[in-house]
C-alpha cells in the first residue's frame, strides 16, 4: 500500500510573513520618527532603503512559497497571502515614487528667474545635501516646458506694502526661517530666507524670496531647492505656484490690485 507523504511547512511563506511585517512596522516607525524630528534626514532615507529591501525580499520569498505550495503541496498559504500582502502595502509608495520620477523633469533646484536666481542661505548646509549651482541651459529650458506657471510677479504697488503681504503669506506657513524678517527701512530690495519640508515625506528645501523695487513696479521672485535627492517629483515647483498664487491673493484683498503682467 503505497504511503502518502507528509506535507511539510513553508518556512519560506512563514519568514516572508515575518519579514514583511518587520518592514511595514520599521516604516511607519521611521516615518513617525522623522515626522517628529527624532531622525536626521540621511539616516532616514538609509533606512527607507532598507525598508523597500526587506519588502523585496518577503515578496520574493512569498514567490518562492507559493511555488513549493503549487508543485508540492506545502503547508503556508496564509503566511505567504500576508507576506505578500504587507510587501505589497509597503512596495506601493516607493513605486509611485518611481513612477512620479518618470512624469516629473530630473529638477531639484527651481526658480522664478533663472537668469539671476535669489541667493539661499547656505549656513546650516552641510555637504552631504545637493550642491547649488546655478541651472544649465538645458535645466532652463527643460523647467520652462515643464513648468509654465512658475513666473515672478511684478505689483504696481509700494515697496513696504508688497514686503508686508509676503511676510503675511510666510506667517501663515509652517517654513523656519533662517534669520528673522529684514529691516527695509531705507532699502529697495529685500530676500527672506526659509526651509521648507515637502508634504508627504517631508523632505527639507531651502526658500529664497526676494522683493526688488525698480523703480517703476516691485518685483517678487522666488526659488526653491531641495537638500537631497536628485529629483524633486514636482514639489519645488509646486510650493512656487502655491506660495505665489496665495501672495496673489493677499495683495488683492489688502489693497484690490491684481499683479501687473
Amino acid at each position: 500500500m503505497a504511503t502518502i507523504p507528509e506535507r511539510q511547512t513553508s518556512r519560506a511563506a512563514g519568514w516572508s510573513r515575518r519579514i514583511g511585517a518587520f518592514s511595514l512596522v520599521l516604516l511607519l516607525t521611521v516615518l513617525a520618527g522623522y515626522r517628529l524630528d527624532l531622525v536626521e534626514t540621511p539616516p532616514f532615507l538609509w533606512v527607507l532603503a532598507i525598508v523597500a529591501l526587506l519588502a523585496a525580499l518577503a515578496l520574493l520569498l512569498a514567490g518562492l512559497a507559493l511555488s513549493r505550495l503549487w508543485n508540492f503541496g506545502d503547508r503556508g498559504g496564509r503566511d505567504l497571502s500576508v507576506g505578500a500582502l504587507l510587501a505589497v502595502l509597503v512596495l506601493a509608495p516607493f513605486g509611485i515614487a518611481a513612477y512620479w520620477a518618470t512624469v516629473y523633469p530630473p529638477l531639484r533646484d527651481i526658480s522664478t528667474d533663472l537668469d539671476d536666481p535669489p541667493v539661499l542661505d547656505t549656513g546650516d548646509r552641510t555637504s552631504d545635501m545637493n550642491a547649488l549651482s546655478p541651472p544649465t541651459p538645458g535645466e532652463q529650458s527643460l523647467q520652462a516646458q515643464a513648468y509654465p506657471l512658475v513666473t515672478g510677479r511684478s505689483y504696481n504697488l509700494p515697496f513696504e506694502t508688497v514686503v508686508d503681504a509676503v511676510e503675511t503669506v510666510l506667517d501663515r506657513r509652517d517654513w523656519q526661517l533662517t534669520a528673522p524678517y529684514p529691516d527695509i527701512s531705507g532699502q529697495s530690495e529685500a530676500t527672506i530666507n526659509a526651509v521648507a519640508r515637502g508634504f508627504v515625506l517631508g523632505l527639507p528645501a531651502d526658500v529664497a524670496i526676494r522683493v526688488t523695487d525698480d523703480g517703476d513696479s516691485v518685483i517678487v521672485d522666488m526659488r526653491s531647492a531641495s537638500r537631497y535627492g536628485r529629483y524633486d517629483l514636482g514639489d519645488n515647483a509646486a510650493r512656487i505656484t502655491d506660495f505665489l498664487g496665495e501672495l496673489d491673493q493677499e495683495v488683492a484683498g489688502q489693497v484690490g490690485a491684481a499683479p501687473a503682467e
